[in-house]
């Protein structure tokens, strides 16, 4: 019972922080599986199954609360779908371990200019009209996503919210309810590749199914809270999420002594906060001259 509860309980926060965020879904709910020992492509079968649930919600409650780019959940589908697809049946053959590094360099430097942007920048781009993604931008940001997604247990949302964030005017909610959402076909396609190569019975399904009810029950409250913050806020929540995680990544995958861990992690939750706090005075002035100005 003790195992229900605590399985529920992870499923829900990372689908509150996925569906909020536009990331961690899977890199939680994966992480989780294999400190209890399933391997890898048993473990990222049984969340991605649970995903094509949980996603399928937090889809539906995005929509309807206004946060999706249909035309750009169109563009990222096919070529994620294709991509999810055929990791998911390579998993066990392909050096996933290898290219991490290189993909969590890439994704630092991309965290640090989302902060950035939404710290220092906003204030003119939200002004400015979205600059549209082209189809040569999206099949290989796509499939790039959603090859890493089957293959790590997650991906689809730390590779594409960040570079769909850094587009000059993109506005922060419709960038995550547009990755949330297309993150069902995916999460659909990788649990198909998943079948084909492992077999129903290799899936955990007491796993699956306290993932799949926390999820369900978080998705809601997500895309509302999406709805609700400032953008400034949102794009800073992100951006700090994204430099944590791939800091942690490229903390193992370079074997550095685990002293000098706390020491890292506390400097990155320290210029957080002070972001965070940054972020949170901007809206505030921005609000007190807009009404002012009104």
């Amino acid at each position: 019972m003790k195992k229900l509860i605590v399985f529920v309980i992870v499923g829900f926060i990372a689908q509150l922080i996925d569906g909020s965020l536009g990331m961690a879904y899977g890199v939680t709910s994966t992480t989780l599986l294999l400190a209890f020992g399933i391997t890898p492509a048993v473990a990222s079968a049984s969340v991605h199954l649970a995903e094509v649930v949980t996603t399928a919600a937090s889809g539906v409650s995005h929509m309807k609360f206004g946060n999706v780019d249909r035309d750009m959940m169109i563009k990222l589908i096919i070529p994620g779908s294709l991509g999810a697809f055929v990791g998911a049946c390579f998993l066990s053959n392909l050096p996933g371990d290898l290219i991490k590094p290189y993909v969590s360099l890439f994704l630092l430097a991309l965290g640090f200019y989302i902060m950035y942007r939404f710290l220092f920048l906003s204030a003119r781009q939200d002004q400015q009209p979205p600059r549209k993604f082209s189809n040569k931008q999206l099949v290989p940001l796509g499939l790039v996503a959603g090859f890493l997604d089957a293959t790590g247990g997650g991906g689809w949302g730390p590779i594409s919210t960040p570079v769909l964030l850094a587009n000059k005017g993109m506005e922060a909610r419709k960038v995550i309810g547009t990755v949330d959402t297309s993150e069902f076909a995916i999460a659909l396609s990788a649990t198909i590749g998943f079948v084909i190569s492992l077999g129903w019975e290799q899936v955990n399904w007491f796993w699956v199914g306290t993932l799949m009810l926390g999820g369900i029950i978080a998705a809601p409250i997500a895309a509302w809270l999406v709805r609700k913050l400032p953008s400034h806020l949102l794009g800073v929540l992100v951006g700090g999420l994204i430099i944590f995680t791939n800091v942690r990544t490229l903390l193992h995958a370079w074997e550095v002594p685990d002293k000098w861990y706390p020491a890292v992690y506390g400097a990155i939750v320290l210029g957080w906060a002070i972001s965070i706090w940054l972020a949170v005075r901007n809206h505030r002035k921005m609000s007190l001259s807009n009404d002012l100005a009104s």
